[in-house]
């Protein structure tokens, strides 16, 4: 799955119309699969109208036709004039580029490219903006292929990468350090809301829920006990509400670890009784951790952080491990 580095600060530019271009009721619609140039006439040699880029939406105008033994698509799309703007277009592209639902096995095409842009995006020197094609391209399939098998897990990683790239941008800014996730900018959770309401009980459901906690833990606890009291809540919750999200054992963990955590904060603060409670409890759910999940990775770093704890070994502050 793709994770946001450098191209954090493409917040604004990356923020894709989830509405579809305007396109009548009678044309066909679907999206390319390469980044292609648009001519004002069915010619190589003729001006250019613009770049488009995958995943946009594309329409065809009046259908298709061949011109010198290739292959062209009067098309209509949307495409950006900059970080803020798009303008509605129209003019020729290859046929080859476009995808439409009269495709065969189209939507298996596009999860497949967007996949492929996916990729390119995690790869260090990886193809520029490779993250918001794969946004788009796995957008256009559940838009256009609703029925898809492969339409959850689709607006999922679209939704996931949307919400990765706004993460990294808002942790580059000052309110990031504020203690309450109130004080700070949110990230936008429309995309997640819808993956919940369209396949809810399914694991892209789950995974959406478990991304939206972020919007309510503190990216940095400055030594105090609330937030990690209010995350271990959160976490422990999640685990219950949502057993079988691929999520549940992380977020076990993640509730023993700020348990861990408190202990060495309220030992600090000279409050024992509350750190003797924190290690009982973060004891308990490392043992739930590894009893519910004794595969992976989870049980090995349960049985540490409860080590830690058994030893008296920090976990958090300057003589954590």
């Amino acid at each position: 799955m793709f994770h946001a580095g450098k191209k954090a600060m493409l917040l604004i530019a990356v923020m894709f119309a989830a509405t579809a271009a305007p396109f009548a009721a009678d044309q066909e619609a679907g999206t390319v699969i390469r980044e292609t140039p648009m001519y004002i006439s069915p010619d190589v040699n003729a001006q250019r109208v613009a770049v488009v880029t995958r995943g946009r939406d594309v329409a065809l105008v009046r259908g298709r036709s061949n011109v010198d033994g290739k292959s062209w698509a009067q098309v209509f799309v949307k495409v950006e004039t900059g970080l803020t703007m798009d303008k509605d277009v129209s003019g020729w592209i290859e046929s080859r580029y476009l995808v439409t639902p009269a495709t065969p096995n189209a939507d298996q095409v596009i999860f497949g490219e967007a996949a492929e842009s996916e990729r390119q995006a995690e790869q260090r020197g990886g193809r520029k903006h490779a993250a918001e094609d794969a946004m788009r391209l796995y957008y256009r399939l559940y838009q256009y292929w609703p029925n898809s098998p492969l339409a959850g897990e689709a607006l999922w990683r679209a939704a996931d990468i949307r919400w990765q790239l706004e993460k990294a941008g808002v942790l580059l800014r000052p309110s990031t350090r504020e203690l309450s996730p109130d004080m700070r900018t949110q990230i936008d959770d429309e995309m997640m809301k819808e993956v919940r309401k369209k396949f809810p009980q399914t694991k892209w459901a789950d995974l959406a829920a478990y991304d939206m906690l972020d919007n309510k833990v503190c990216f940095d606890w400055k030594g105090e006990a609330g937030c990690p009291e209010k995350e271990a809540e959160l976490y422990e919750k999640y685990s219950r509400e949502h057993p079988q999200s691929p999520k549940a054992a992380e977020a076990l963990y993640n509730a023993a670890y700020r348990q861990a955590a408190l202990v060495d904060i309220y030992k600090g603060n000279r409050q024992q009784d509350k750190a003797d409670r924190a290690r009982a409890k973060a004891l308990a759910l490392t043992q739930e951790l590894a009893s519910r999940f004794p595969d992976g990775d989870w049980k090995p770093r349960a049985a540490n952080l409860a080590y830690a704890l058994q030893q008296n070994v920090a976990v958090y502050g300057n003589q954590s491990y």
